[in-house]
């Protein structure tokens, strides 16, 4: 027998992928008009006759951004930057969500502990006694300024361990009677159970260390241990003048802020769009979905 659909629910699955439908063009068109902008001429992107196809393409944007010696040495420090800082990162939220995920009767303090870390995120002593926090621990001008100050995400640290409560005491229990510790429990049971929650935490962790520009300019003494945020900021936002040369001075010539800026937005995001395919069917998968029987 053949189950007719109604009217209705035909009009709903109708309006459902006209508003997908444009959901999706007002994240994919804006990418789209900036990365026509940086790969058109001055003349046309000042103009404004640039929509989502380049006019009278060229790549001299894209020249004086990554024509810099210095441009692939701050890739290189953006890279160790994300390596280590995203390493560190998921390792302290991980150790420390799992206590923080068990109830009072397992862990005598853990709502002490649980509010000091929510204080952190409440209250701050400001910008001034961050930086001299840093400079006395001799951080300044070392990859490390960029990575220990936030090596402990508070925000994600209280995602990962309400996602620890969730999952199932029925399996922790039958861990446990089988003599399993509290190491191997939480690397070969939790870790591997909570994979969308990870993969999300993970994915904000890189973008956040990716995009982070501000602690690099300020943190770092020599324009050489600039990341690439910071280099580019300098390069395209700030404009330094200071070690311009002459080839410099005919390129800017001939392009402009608008077209160096999309290029800037599109070099900075195009790492990110490389990444989140492979991390995105994490996001909708059900990892514990029937993991428990009876």
């Amino acid at each position: 027998m053949v189950e007719r659909t109604s009217w209705g629910r035909r009009l709903f699955v109708v309006l459902n992928y006209v508003f997908l439908t444009a959901l999706s063009l007002t994240c994919l068109l804006p990418i789209l008009h900036v990365l026509a902008i940086s790969f058109s001429s001055s003349a046309m992107a000042s103009a404004g006759e640039v929509v989502l196809w380049p006019v009278d393409f060229t790549l001299k944007s894209y020249e004086y951004v990554l024509g810099k010696e210095a441009f692939v040495q701050s890739i290189l420090v953006t890279l160790q930057r994300v390596a280590l800082g995203v390493t560190l990162n998921m390792l302290l939220t991980i150790v420390i969500a799992y206590p923080l995920s068990k109830e009072v009767q397992g862990f005598r303090y853990r709502t002490w502990y649980a509010w000091f870390f929510v204080f952190t995120i409440l209250f701050s002593g400001g910008i001034i006694p961050w930086y001299f926090t840093i400079n006395e621990t001799g951080l300044i001008d070392t990859i490390w300024a960029l990575i220990l100050p936030g090596a402990v995400p508070v925000f994600n640290v209280i995602l990962l361990l309400n996602f620890f409560r969730g999952l199932p005491k029925e399996l922790e229990e039958a861990a446990f009677i089988d003599g399993a510790g509290h190491l191997q429990i939480l690397f070969r049971l939790f870790v591997p159970l909570s994979k969308p929650a990870l993969a999300t935490i993970l994915l904000f962790t890189v973008v956040g260390h990716w995009n982070s520009w501000f602690d690099g300019l300020v943190l770092m003494n020599r324009p050489e241990h600039y990341p690439l945020q910071s280099y580019l900021q300098t390069v395209v936002i700030m404009q330094d003048l200071s070690s311009m040369t002459l080839e410099d001075a005919k390129m800017l010539s001939e392009i402009s802020d608008r077209t160096t800026k999309a290029a800037q937005i599109f070099l900075a995001a195009f790492p990110v769009l490389l990444v989140y395919p492979f991390l995105q069917k994490y996001f909708v998968k059900g990892i514990v979905l029937g993991s428990v029987k009876g």
